[in-house]
């Protein structure tokens, strides 16, 4: 099973057709839906978090494209605000919604996690011994 989870940038450039990096947040988004189709197991998912930093509001009339991808929201529960607290207290210079990313990253039970990203490094940093797949976008 496989999970692909959203930066901010990723949003980002999803939200708008003239950002320079829409069609390849489009193109991993577009090959989801043919590992879909092709019995895999694959989900998409943000961190709560992340929406608010790139300002995808779910019930906005733009968003309407956006939310029919079927990228689910990974919440800010007590559970995960633990762990991002914990990233952001050992790691410096950590935002909230990059520890966010960390914690969702360290909660999910997929064989493979895959980051849409503008800073690997930093999402390498925040997932700490999960292995994790970082593209840069």
């Amino acid at each position: 099973m496989r999970a692909l989870v959203l930066d901010n940038e990723a949003v980002q450039a999803l939200r708008d057709e003239g950002h320079r990096k829409h069609r390849q947040v489009v193109a991993h988004l577009a090959g989801i839906v043919v590992r879909r189709r092709r019995g895999r197991e694959v989900s998409a998912l943000v961190p709560t978090s992340v929406r608010v930093e790139a300002g995808w509001d779910r019930t906005h009339s733009a968003a309407a494209a956006m939310n029919r991808l079927r990228i689910a929201d990974h919440e800010l529960d007590a559970s995960t605000s633990n762990v991002a607290a914990a990233i952001t207290s050992s790691l410096a210079g950590v935002s909230v919604a990059d520890a966010h990313i960390g914690a969702a990253v360290r909660a999910l039970a997929h064989d493979e996690v895959v980051v849409l990203t503008s800073d690997p490094k930093g999402m390498a940093r925040v997932a700490g011994n999960r292995p994790v797949r970082t593209i840069h976008v």
